[in-house]
Parts: structure tokens; C-alpha cells; sequence
């Protein structure tokens, strides 16, 4: 078994070597000797050797004495206060081992020493009063110490301190000395390691009265060689020094978790941490550990910085975190902070001489001053405010008090209604910084004379045998244990998020073929992990957070972990979250866990807490208490001496039997078996199962099955349909729209369909049951078709006429009409297995669905694949859902109900998938073409093509490209090249290859110059066609060899036009408007359509703009031909321009506008405007530059605003008439407030349409 303690240790000043400075500490020539470190020694360490953890002297002495030897007067008042901290050793194998110090001052007797530490004062005098110390000085102020991987302001100085702490006269003061006495241990002990280095330092002999004390060789010999860690699951009650000599040695338990059941042994509290930092630093730094931030702690005390290094780290569990980890760094050593890697280190350096400026993967925080710097574009946890009033419940609980809690944590309740937590108001916290420094003002410190005369009164309270109060008898011990029960409480609540989030990782693990030696060598190069198929499940706000954690390395280990458990190699962390996972499936439902988008709060820290309970009240053994080992005299000392070497470095024979059993005990129960009746019980009940008994269980799942099917689709129907269908519906609040993401109801819909696929099953032949059910159909079919050509009996009926219509090469690429896509299962299983970023059959099957979903064949694509019965009756047993026919029809028809909604859930899944899209363009005239190089550019809601080139003579032609989402617009060109450039375009047809979607972009209009508007360049707004319109299309290109489109279904196109009446020109842009601000206030998931539609579309603003421009023109015949709105608009800007001349001038006079700062800075931006598209729009035409101008003025807030100096300008009086919205004062009042509201919106233009024009630098 693995001791307690390996070494004990004391360090301190060689009196035989004489002050040597600290060859780390930069600064020894610019301070006074006093303030100056020396260079300690490990003057003793017990035993020698031990084997299994090798002794580091130089480490260790470091660690020990962070700050180095330190000397100090009786002025400073720290003879009688010793100071705890602990450290971590990383050996170069990558093991751990902990540390743990107590620092005191003993007064210096050595006369040498004493008068080295004078001349020293004497040397520095007089460099000061020769000046040359002030020069120095200067040199190091301006160019002082500077990490090269911080900003250059990043400066370590030293804050001096008064001139009478920093003097040393031999003849009046005494001198002291740091030492330090310590432990080094494998695990954290942390309780029972401070209070045994207490104790111990307590019980050196410092007076003259007889004692019945033991030696203290006798209490380290104890530590060392009696005293075992326990086993796992059991606790061990030891025997440590007691406070006071006089007094019986005092008692503490060490105790050991169990694995599976419970989590990994912390002793460090995270009570302190949040105390010190606050419950929203601690998740934000949290965060910054799981996306692999340089991370950089900063404290004036040692013990914090283990405290939260250690702390923050467990939190992480079940992941490590594997990289470079330094929870105490002197600040002599910051030049470590160039590591270009990821970091975790703990500066330990005072709060005044630090200013760390932005830097953009650095997360500094500053404990003392509970301060934290984020880099930037940090991700969100998921569901982090819900994630942070379940911490501030269990801070409630343990009666955490934060400083400033009540003040600063926020009054709204945004507790989330599926978050079960207490219902007393719980709210989140925002950090001042300024009145934490004001209130939570820090005890004495260490040193203080105030906590000197409270260890004086103490220890005389002691000796007369006077019991002290709580606080100083059972308060320390209470404590502990309610330490241990608040850590245990908050690494649930953090392991729940986990759980929770990766609940199905194991099924998108890439498990590999090869043998572990292979896998070593080539682990490198291959993807262990199915990140795609992983992400699709998530809801959609998460996915950035989880894209990043999961290209994390951090992530990556606890994958390769799990491969590793392949050869047997098992690891405790994967155990316990592997047991979660399963409690959770068991919890609700089985191994198919259904998502749901409620916080799920942490039910497990109670029945963990009753192991930390028994343990803790009930010890299962206790070691031999301390015993006299030697048979000196104690001899009194006013210094910790050195032991015994002799005797500590003995092995002792120490018998397997001397561990005893502890009573407590005796009187309790074991919690590591379970009773024995109940697994002879539970084989019992399984013999007495009759068959009846299993078929009527059976068939209570497989109702089971077709219910859950029942609601699933329901909801998701509820859900599309929107708010209307979900108030009409019966259902309860949980079918609100506002709980129900899409992304999250398909996940759902996959894992139902796995556990309707999974039920009954033969063999089981892979993770997924569906895909494997898929791939023998696949399999099966080509088998029996293996001549056939296509994928499908339909498809290869059809190969005649294909075959006819490759033989024209030249024909096919002039053809406007689409060639026929197969629609069949096994041509959408091909396009699945052809994706590049899905690995997993799970991946693939819900790759499989998604696609199936958003093509509306999910329910004919189950109908084929069950119309197999050979195939069902091999891979399934006669009890299994998918044999029971009424069910499965009814299962069936439930599945085609989806078919009523629209689902883009493969296209907005996969953004990383190439697709390929056929595009068709119809020109005016059948088989024309242009002699110029055309070129398109498609855009959608994920994505934008570069400029893809049409192959000459081309109407007809493919082209592949990373999915872009649901396609919006498509902008046609060419360069005007040619003879026969002018072409004349009536719609381009563009298709997805994988979905089947269509999209039609009407045109309707000229490109080329000296025709129409002269316009080379075109935006087309696209619209997805439904089935309806598909067959009309098709029958309408073989019936009408022109294939013209609707009249008014195209880009912008000229006069003539049927002339409105104002009244309805008020109704459609009232419309128009009013669809506008309810697409911008609802929700991304519940828009039918894009902005762009909304303002370029047929009926859409610049339509109904266009008209209102259009009505009232003096004379019809000056638009006619040549002129078109845009001129008028080019006028209206010379215009203004002719008036800021006047205005620069000072010939206008300021009276005569009301608002006349407002209109200048109207007709400033309107400039800027026409200017900026004159020179960046020169291949649009005069109706494009129109519609590029009104796109622009929404999104510059200028629309409603250019109004009233247009409509006052001479020009608009020249070129309307008085029944004009331009002249008509009624008219152009309703114009205005009709097109206010748009001035509220934020609006954000696709490139595509506003080709790339910023914004001006001044706005209205």
C-alpha cells in the first residue's frame, strides 16, 4: 500500500555557506539587504529515497520558499506566525506529486551571519548617499524586467517600503530568518497535511517545564512510516500532533473514494475559490480552460493560487487538462509566460506591480482583487445563466456568502421554467471590483501583531485546561466535512453538464481497425471522433461553444482514453463518466435517451454525499497512534532543529496486522457490497418470468414505441406551424414555441427511430441498428441488379431516353429542361456515404433521415425498406415493432404526416458538405446564347460562390461547391464581349442535387450595353418552388418552346406598366412594410423567407417604391426610352450638391430650414451614396443602381428622411405633378410615417446585394 507522507522536509538558511544570493530574483542590487532573497537549502530531508517517488532538492527548496530565504527585524512581527501553503511537483514522466509548507521565522543566532547582514546595510548606504543607487535605479524603472509574451507595460517592480522596516542595526535588532518544514505526498491531503506541519511546529520544546509530550521524531516517524492510505471506498482515522504539548495528539481522517460510484479525492475547498472570486469568474474561467486559453493567475499568497489551480481543474472532470500546468510561479520566473502553448499558471507576485493589457487568447485573473481579463471571442457555455443560478443554489445551501452577493447579483429571475431548482428568487451576480476591495477586507495577516496575541491567548487558554469555543474546538473538523460536502456538491452540478452534453458520445466514436500497436504510430493522422454527425444533434446555439471544445486536445485525450479501454487499459475518470451516462439512460428511458432542451439540474451530490458521510463518521481503520522512538532528552530550543537521521531513514518492520479496525466501525454497516439477497433474488424473480409475462411486457414497449411516435410528430409539427397551432393545440406549456428548437426535435426524431430500429433485433451488426437495416436493403439490392446502370428499377427505366439525350453533346448543353433525379432510397444512402465529414453509421443514419426528412420521403423510404419481409424476418425477431403490421402502418402514416411541413434540417446541418447544383438558364428565346464570358454567383443563408463561369454555348450545366444553405439570390453577368453580347434571360433554374430543390430566379430583362437599361449585371431574387409548381414548370417548358415566365415575375424591368391608384399603391407598400418588421422580430427559426426576398422581391419594397416614384410624372414620354427613375435621382443629387456648396459658402441662411443641421446631413449621406455606387456599380444598370439605392437607404435609416428635402427641391417641382406622393402633402405624409418604422431595424444587406458599399462615416 501507498504511505501517507513520503519525505519530510526542512529548508533554510546553511549557516556553514553564508548569504548566496537567489540567483532567480533579478532586483538583489536595487533593494535594501533586508529586502532582498537569498538563496535556501534543503538542510534535511527523511527518508533518503523512496523509490516509486524520487527527491527533487531543488524543486522542492523552490517550492518551499517561493519568495527564497527572506530576513526580517522584531519591527516586522513575524516571529510567532507561520504561514501554510501548499505546491505541486511535475516529474518529467508526467506524475504528480504534492507538497505542502509551513513557513515561520526563527531568529538568527549566527554572529557572522548577523555581521554580513550589517555590512551589506553598510555597502548599500553608501551607494545611496554616492548617488549611484539613484541612477540605477532610473535604468531599472525605464527598462525594468518584461515577459516578451505579454504587452510591453507588463512590468514586475517592487513597491518600497519604509525606511525604518528596511534598516538592520546589529547593536539593537534581532534578525530572523524564513524557514520552512514540510511534507511530500502523492495524494492531497490537504486538512491533515496543514494540521500535522502545525502541530508539529507547535510542539518544538521551547520552554524550561517538564513535558509529557513526545519527541518530534516521534510524530514524523509515525507520519512516515505508519501511517498507510486507505484503499479505495474505506477511511483510515490518524494520529497527528496535538496543538499543544501538554495536550493528547489530535485526530483526523483520511478517506478514499470509491470508483465508479464517486468522484475523484479533492481536499482543496472550493468554498474558498468562489468566496474569492465569484461565482461568474469561476464559470468564466472555467470556460477559458475548456477552449485551451493561456490561463494566468495572479496572488500575493501562495495558498490561493494551489487552491484555485486545483480547484478549477477538477471542475473539468471527467476531462484533464493536458497542458503545461504550473500553479505557482515566482515571479523571478515569469519569463515562463512565453510558452506559445496553452497554459495554466499561477504568478505568484504582489497586486501592485502588475497591468496586464488585452491580450487575445490570454485569460488573466487577478484573485486578490477578484478581477478577471477574458480573451476575446469567448464562447458561451451552454445554457450558462441557468448553469449559474443551480452554483448560486448550492452557495444558498452551504450558506456561501460571497462579499456584495446581494448587491451585485442581478434582481431579474431568468430562471428557465424547465430548471427544477429551489423556488426562493435566484439571480446572477456581476462582479465590482471596487466594492469587493472596499468590503471584503482580508484578516490579519499571518504576520500581524494582532494574530500573535491571539496565538498567545490561545495557547495559555489551553494550557490551563479551559475549553475553548466552536470556533476552535469542533468548528475546524465541522468545517471540513462541510467543505468535502460542498466540493462534492459542486463537481456534480459540473460533471451534470457534461453528462448531459455528451450523453451519446460513445456512439460517435471512430473506433479503429488495427491493433493498438498501429494505432499508436498512425493516431496522428486519424479522426477518432464523428464530429459532424455529433454537432447536428446539438441545438444550434451551442454549436460554436462545442465545435471549439471538441477540436480541443482536452477532448481529444479523454477519446483516445476511451479507444485505449479497447486493450484494457482502463481509466477511473472514463469509468465514472461512463457510469453517469448510464444512470442518466436508465434514469429516463433506457439506452436511447431522448433529449430535451430543459436544464436538467444535478440529482446525484445526495447520494454521493452519504459515502463522504459514513466515511467520515464510521473510519473502517485507524493507524497506531504516535509512540517514543528515541531515547534522548528533549533539549529546549528556540529553533525547529534537525531530527534524528538515523533513526527517520530506517525502514521500519511494520506488521500487515496493525492497522485495526476502528470501533465506529464495528457498530455500522458496509456501503461496498450491496446485501446478499439481493442478487439471489433478483435470478430468482428472472426464472419465474413465463412466457405470457414477456409477450405482455412486449407489447406494453411496443405501444409504448407507437405512443412516444405519436407525440414526437405531433410536436414537431406544433412547432413548425407556429404559435397559432401550438395555442390551438391542447398540449401543455412544454409545446411552446419558445421551448422547442428544430435541430433539437430532429436529434430526437434520429434517436426514436434507433430505439424503433433497435427493438427485437436478431444481431446487433454495428452501433446503429437503422444503418446497418439500410445497408443490408443496399446490398441486397445491388445484388439483384448488378447490371443495372442506376441506383433504382425507376431511374433505369428512364435510360433510353437519357442515353438519346447524351448521344447530342451539343443538344444536351442548349436543352432547358432538367434531367430527372432519381428519387429513390438507395440514391439517397449513396449521397450520404459519399460525405466526406460524416464517419459513424450512427453519423450516416441521421445524415440518412435528415436528408429523407427535408425531401418529404421519410415515410414512402421506410415503407420500401420494411415492404422487404425476406429481409425483416432475417434481421428481426417475430416480437420486434417493426413485424407488428397494424402498429408499423399506423407508425408509418404518423411519419408522413411530417410531409406537411418544410424541414431544412439536412441543408442547415452540414455546412461543410459539397453539393452539387445544376443551372439552367432559359433565355428569352429558345437556344440563344451570348457571345460575351458569362458568369454567375450564387448565395444562400450559409454561404457565397465565387464567380463560377458558364461554359460558352452553355444553357445547361453542373458546377460543386460547399453547401450554402437555402439559396436567396443569384447575380448574373458578363463582360460585354462579342459581337453578339446583348442577351435576353427570362428565369435561371438552379437545383440541389442531393435535396432536389428548385429554385427559380425570374429575370425577364436585357443584359448588355446599348439595350434596355444597359445594365451587364443583374441581381435575380430566388424563390424555392413547391411540388405544384415544379409539374406546371415542366409541362410548361415542353409545351412552350419560348418558356416565358409570368409578366411581373422578374428583375426590375421599365415602363410601360398597368398604372395604379394611390390608394393601392398605400395598400401594397403598407403590406410590404408591415411583413418587413415582423420577419426582423421573430425568431431565425420561425422566417419563411430572407430579407432580401422581403425588399427585392415581386412585391416587395423596391416594387412598391418603384411605383410610388412612377406616379404622377409630369410627362410619361420623358421615362420613355432613354430615362428611367434613376436619372431623376442623379438630378436630385446634383441637387444637393449645388446646396452644401451654398451652405459651405455661407450664402444659404440657416432660417430657412427648421431641422437644417438634420437636411444637411440628409443630403450629405445621400452624396455619398449615388457617389459610392458610381464608382463601384459600373457594370449595373439604371433600374439596378435604383434598386441598390433603396436596399442601401434601409440599411442607412436614410429612406424616411430624404424624403422631405426631395419633395422641397426644385427638380421634383419640375418633373411631377401636384397628385404626386412627392407634392401632394397628404400623400407624402403618409409616405413618411409609413416607412418610419424601418428606421427602428437594424438591417444587414447580403453582399451579394450590396456589392460591398460601407457605410458613410456620418449618419443621420
Amino acid at each position: 500500500m501507498n504511505k501517507f507522507v513520503d519525505y519530510f522536509v526542512i529548508c533554510g538558511l546553511d549557516y556553514s555557506s553564508g548569504l548566496e544570493p537567489d540567483k532567480y530574483s533579478e532586483d538583489n542590487l536595487h533593494v535594501s539587504p533586508l529586502e532582498r532573497s537569498y538563496k535556501g537549502k534543503v538542510l534535511a530531508h527523511y527518508p533518503e529515497n523512496v523509490p516509486t517517488n524520487p527527491f527533487d532538492a531543488s524543486a522542492v527548496c523552490m517550492l518551499s520558499l517561493p519568495c527564497g530565504l527572506k530576513f526580517r527585524t522584531q519591527k516586522h512581527s513575524v516571529t510567532l506566525a507561520p504561514s501554510f501553503h501548499s505546491f505541486l511537483i511535475t516529474r518529467e514522466d508526467g506524475k504528480r506529486c504534492y507538497g505542502f509548507s509551513l513557513i515561520f521565522y526563527e531568529e538568527v543566532r549566527n554572529r557572522d551571519i548577523c555581521t554580513a547582514m550589517q555590512t551589506l546595510q553598510a555597502m548599500y548606504i553608501t551607494e545611496l548617499s554616492s548617488g549611484m543607487k539613484t541612477r540605477v535605479l532610473q535604468n531599472t524603472q525605464n527598462q525594468g524586467p518584461q515577459s516578451r509574451s505579454l504587452p510591453r507595460h507588463f512590468k514586475l517592480t517592487h513597491n518600497p517600503n519604509g525606511a525604518a522596516l528596511t534598516y538592520y542595526d546589529i547593536s539593537k535588532d534581532k534578525l530572523f530568518v524564513s524557514k520552512s518544514i514540510g511534507v511530500i505526498c502523492q495524494v492531497a491531503h490537504v486538512h491533515a497535511a496543514k494540521t500535522f506541519l502545525e502541530n508539529l511546529f507547535r510542539c518544538v520544546p521551547r520552554r524550561a517545564c517538564p513535558s509529557t509530550g513526545l519527541s518530534l521524531e516521534s510524530y514524523v516517524f509515525n507520519i512516515l512510516y505508519e501511517v498507510e492510505l486507505p484503499e479505495p471506498g474505506k477511511s483510515l482515522l490518524v494520529h497527528l500532533p496535538p496543538s499543544d504539548p501538554q495536550l493528547p495528539p489530535t485526530s483526523a481522517i483520511l478517506q478514499n473514494p470509491c470508483p465508479p460510484v464517486e468522484l475523484p479525492h479533492l481536499d482543496f475547498p472550493l468554498r474558498l475559490m468562489f468566496l474569492w472570486l465569484g461565482v461568474d469568474i469561476v464559470v468564466q474561467l472555467f470556460t477559458c480552460l475548456l477552449l485551451e486559453n493561456q490561463v494566468l493567475l495572479r496572488s500575493a499568497d501562495c495558498q490561493r493560487l494551489m487552491v484555485v489551480a486545483e480547484g478549477i481543474t477538477s471542475l473539468l472532470f471527467p476531462f484533464t487538462w493536458p497542458h503545461v500546468y504550473v500553479p505557482i510561479l515566482p515571479a523571478s520566473l515569469h519569463h515562463f509566460l512565453d510558452a506559445p502553448v496553452p497554459f495554466l499558471m499561477g504568478l505568484y507576485a504582489s497586486s501592485e506591480n502588475i497591468k496586464v493589457a488585452s491580450e487575445a487568447s490570454l485569460c488573466y485573473v487577478d484573485i486578490d482583487k477578484c478581477k478577471v481579463q477574458l480573451p476575446e471571442e469567448m464562447g458561451t457555455f451552454p445554457h450558462q445563466e441557468d448553469f449559474i443560478l443551480e452554483i448560486w443554489s448550492t452557495l444558498d445551501k452551504y450558506n456561501v456568502h460571497v462579499p456584495n452577493s446581494e448587491n451585485t447579483r442581478n434582481t431579474q429571475d431568468v430562471m428557465s421554467k424547465s430548471c427544477t431548482l429551489p423556488g426562493r428568487p435566484q439571480n446572477r451576480r456581476k462582479l465590482s471590483i471596487h466594492d469587493t476591495l472596499d468590503n471584503d477586507r482580508p484578516p490579519s495577516p499571518p504576520g500581524s501583531a494582532r494574530s500573535e496575541a491571539l496565538q498567545r491567548i490561545a495557547d495559555i487558554v489551553r494550557r490551563t485546561g479551559v475549553a475553548l469555543d466552536q470556533n476552535e474546538t469542533t468548528q475546524p473538523t465541522d468545517s471540513y466535512i462541510e467543505d468535502l460536502r460542498f466540493n462534492n456538491s459542486i463537481r456534480e452540478i459540473f460533471l451534470n453538464r457534461f453528462v448531459h452534453i455528451f450523453q451519446s458520445y460513445e456512439n460517435f466514436v471512430i473506433f479503429p481497425n488495427q491493433g493498438k500497436e498501429d494505432w499508436f504510430n498512425n493516431r496522428d493522422s486519424m479522426q477518432n471522433f464523428d464530429k459532424a454527425s455529433f454537432l447536428s444533434d446539438q441545438p444550434e446555439q451551442d454549436r460554436l461553444f462545442l465545435w471549439r471544445f471538441l477540436e480541443s486536445q482536452t477532448f481529444a485525450s479523454l477519446i483516445d482514453t476511451k479507444i485505449l479501454s479497447m486493450w484494457g487499459e482502463v481509466d477511473n475518470n472514463l469509468l465514472i463518466f461512463d457510469n453517469r451516462i448510464k444512470h442518466l439512460k436508465q434514469r429516463y428511458g433506457g439506452e436511447n435517451l431522448m433529449r430535451s432542451l430543459r436544464y436538467e439540474p444535478c440529482v446525484n451530490a445526495h447520494d454521493t454525499q452519504k459515502y463522504i458521510d459514513r466515511r467520515l463518521t464510521n473510519p473502517d481503520f485507524e493507524s497506531p497512534p504516535p509512540r517514543e522512538v528515541t531515547n534522548n532528552k528533549t533539549t529546549i530550543t528556540r529553533q525547529f532543529p534537525l531530527l534524528d537521521k538515523e533513526l527517520l531513514n530506517k525502514t521500519p518492520v511494520v506488521n500487515k496486522g496493525s492497522i485495526p479496525r476502528a470501533s465506529a466501525f464495528k457498530r455500522g454497516l458496509t456501503f461496498s457490497k450491496p446485501p446478499t439477497g439481493l442478487s439471489d433474488k433478483k435470478s430468482g424473480s428472472g426464472q419465474d418470468l413465463s412466457p405470457a409475462l414477456i409477450a405482455q411486457a412486449n407489447w406494453t414497449f411496443v405501444e409504448k414505441l407507437l405512443k412516444d411516435c405519436k407525440v414526437r410528430t405531433k410536436r414537431m409539427l406544433l412547432a413548425k406551424l407556429g404559435a397559432e397551432g401550438v395555442t390551438l393545440s391542447s398540449s401543455n406549456a412544454l409545446d411552446s414555441c419558445g421551448a422547442v428548437e428544430e435541430s433539437t426535435l430532429v436529434a430526437s426524431l434520429c434517436d426514436f427511430l434507433e430505439r424503433v430500429w433497435s427493438h427485437g433485433l436478431q444481431r446487433k451488426r454495428g452501433k446503429s441498428a437503422l444503418w446497418s437495416h439500410l445497408l443490408a436493403y443496399q446490398e441486397k439490392f445491388q445484388h439483384l441488379n448488378k447490371n443495372d446502370n442506376y441506383l433504382t428499377p425507376d431511374v433505369s427505366r428512364l435510360a433510353s431516353n437519357l442515353e438519346n439525350w447524351m448521344s447530342q453533346v451539343t443538344d444536351n448543353k442548349l436543352r432547358t429542361d432538367l434531367p430527372e433525379l432519381p428519387s429513390s432510397l438507395q440514391f439517397d444512402v449513396a449521397n450520404v456515404q459519399a460525405m466526406s465529414d460524416v464517419k459513424t453509421g450512427i453519423g450516416m443514419a441521421r445524415a440518412w433521415v435528415r436528408l429523407a426528412l427535408e425531401k418529404k420521403q421519410l415515410s414512402k423510404h421506410f415503407r420500401t425498406l420494411l415492404s422487404d419481409q425476406n429481409l425483416l424476418r432475417a434481421q428481426y425477431k417475430r416480437s420486434a415493432f417493426l413485424r407488428c403490421e397494424e402498429e408499423r402502418e399506423q407508425f408509418l402514416y404518423h411519419l408522413l404526416s411530417l410531409n406537411a411541413v418544410d424541414y431544412f434540417c439536412f441543408t442547415s446541418t452540414y455546412p461543410t458538405t459539397v453539393i452539387p447544383y445544376r443551372i439552367v438558364i432559359v433565355p428569352n428565346k429558345k437556344g440563344t446564347t451570348s457571345s460575351a464570358n458569362v458568369w454567375i454567383v450564387l448565395s444562400g443563408t450559409l454561404s457565397e460562390t465565387s464567380r463560377i463561369a458558364v461554359p460558352k454555348v452553355t444553357l445547361n450545366f453542373e458546377c460543386k461547391y460547399q453547401n450554402l444553405g437555402v439559396l436567396t439570390t443569384l447575380r448574373i453577368g458578363h463582360d460585354n464581349s462579342g459581337l453578339y453580347a446583348k442577351w435576353m434571360i427570362d428565369y435561371v433554374i438552379v437545383r440541389n442535387e442531393i435535396t432536389g430543390h428548385i429554385y427559380k430566379f425570374p429575370c425577364g430583362r436585357w443584359l448588355g450595353r446599348g439595350v434596355d437599361d444597359g445594365s451587364t449585371e443583374r441581381l435575380l431574387v430566388g424563390t424555392l418552388m413547391s411540388k405544384k409548381e415544379e409539374m406546371e414548370e415542366s409541362v410548361s417548358r415542353s409545351c412552350n418552346s419560348l418558356g416565358r415566365s409570368t409578366p411581373r415575375n422578374r428583375s426590375p424591368a421599365p415602363p410601360p406598366r398597368p398604372e395604379l391608384k394611390p390608394s393601392q399603391i398605400q395598400h401594397m407598400l403598407g403590406d410590404c412594410v408591415n411583413k418587413i418588421v415582423k420577419w426582423h422580430y421573430r425568431r431565425s427559426s420561425e422566417r419563411h423567407t430572407t430579407l432580401t426576398a422581403l425588399l427585392c422581391s415581386e412585391n416587395g419594397l423596391v416594387f412598391c417604391l418603384e411605383n410610388v416614384f412612377l406616379l404622377g410624372f409630369k410627362s410619361a414620354r420623358l421615362f420613355m426610352g432613354k430615362h428611367y427613375l434613376w436619372d431623376y435621382f442623379v438630378r436630385v443629387k446634383e441637387h444637393f450638391e449645388s446646396e452644401l456648396v451654398e451652405e459651405v459658402s455661407g450664402n444659404r441662411s440657416a432660417s430657412l430650414e427648421r431641422n437644417h443641421q438634420e437636411t444637411v446631413a440628409v443630403w450629405r449621406c445621400y452624396c455619398h451614396l449615388i457617389d459610392e455606387m458610381t464608382h463601384t456599380s459600373k457594370t449595373l444598370g439604371k433600374d439596378g443602381k435604383f434598386q441598390l439605392f433603396i436596399c442601401l437607404s434601409v440599411r442607412e435609416h436614410l429612406l424616411h428622411r430624404m424624403l422631405g428635402p426631395m419633395a422641397a427641391c426644385k427638380v421634383t417641382l419640375e418633373m411631377y405633378e401636384e397628385n404626386s406622393f412627392l407634392r401632394n402633402r397628404g400623400l407624402l405624409t403618409f409616405l413618411r410615417q409609413i416607412l418610419l418604422p424601418l428606421d427602428e431595424l437594424d438591417v444587414v444587406l447580403e453582399k451579394s446585394v450590396s456589392h460591398g458599399i460601407s457605410s458613410p462615416s456620418q449618419h443621420v
